[in-house]
């Protein structure tokens, strides 16, 4: 049973629950190339299911938003606060609000579940970057 309304934050018509298929709704976004998202907007959380190709690298990047992401299948280097660390899944790591961050696959590319808070607003419409003003390319969808 899936619920035909929006998915959008700012859709007051909904009922009060949501029954998402990643592959059926939300908006998408390409991050980067090789970084694909299918971002889920509530009024006071985002999901953001990021497939990430073989040996493909994000920009460092930051955004106010408190981010958390648990690394669903394969593995990568997260990048962050100056360090990398290999991950793989079943990792989940933490991302403050203003802390410099990316990612790196190898041979295997990785799927990540994101999570922010607040929503991210230029996540909220499907287009291409990550809306941090950096310009555009590279990222983890983050």
């Amino acid at each position: 049973m899936t619920d035909e309304t929006s998915t959008t934050a700012d859709d007051t018509s909904r009922p009060p629950w949501l029954f998402d298929r990643t592959d059926e709704r939300g908006v998408e976004r390409e991050l980067a190339p090789g970084l694909d998202a299918r971002i889920f907007a509530g009024e006071n959380s985002m999901l953001s299911l990021v497939e990430i190709e073989p040996h493909s690298e994000g920009r460092l990047h930051s955004h106010e938003e408190e981010q958390w992401g648990y690394l669903l299948k394969g593995e990568c280097v997260r990048i962050q606060d100056g360090e990398d660390v290999h991950a793989t899944a079943g990792d989940f790591w933490h991302t403050p609000g203003g802390v410099e961050h990316s990612i790196r696959t190898g041979e295997e590319g990785a799927v990540v579940l994101d999570v922010f808070s607040p929503p991210r607003p230029e996540y909220r419409e499907a287009g291409e970057g990550f809306g941090d003003g950096g310009g555009d390319g590279g990222g983890d969808g983050e």
